[in-house]
């Protein structure tokens, strides 16, 4: 009898860690849900940069430009808005973006001279990279915010 009691007690704590793990998966889920399909999480390198360029044009920058995708020192884009010049890092990836990035970038902002240094991506940031670019004056737009570019 007690052997039996003691499967029992062992198949109760099975089933419940089961059940608070599928509750957790469900929460997450909820609160982090899978980023949504979007026609540019389809492109390759290139065509992502004249992606974002024409996104640039449609948001008022002026003298977009793509540079030539080879020996760019760092920066896919030079644009201007407001008397202000940025250079822009494209990565259109399927993972988070990491600090290369953002050190391509603020090599490309010196290089070609801008004010302003952006890495544009279909994806997120990994916190170093975040921090990295806090540190460098560098601004990182995710896919939220070109997702919210293209609206």
């Amino acid at each position: 009898m007690e052997a039996f009691f003691q499967v029992h007690v062992l198949l109760y704590i099975i089933l419940g860690a089961a059940f608070v793990a599928g509750l957790g998966f469900l929460f997450r889920r909820i609160l982090h849900p899978a980023p949504k399909e979007l026609p540019m999480d389809e492109m390759e390198g290139h065509d992502f940069e004249y992606y974002c360029a024409d996104l640039l044009k449609a948001a008022g920058f002026l003298d977009v430009e793509v540079t030539k995708g080879s020996g760019d020192f760092g920066a896919d884009i030079l644009a201007e808005r407001d008397g202000v010049t940025y250079a822009f890092q494209c990565k259109c990836y399927d993972k988070p973006i990491g600090v290369k990035a953002v050190q391509e970038i603020y090599a490309g902002r010196d290089y070609y001279g801008r004010m302003v240094g952006v890495v544009m991506t279909n994806q997120y940031f990994t916190q170093p990279a975040v921090e990295l670019a806090s540190r460098l004056n560098i601004m990182l737009w995710d896919r939220g915010y070109l997702d919210n570019m293209e609206s």
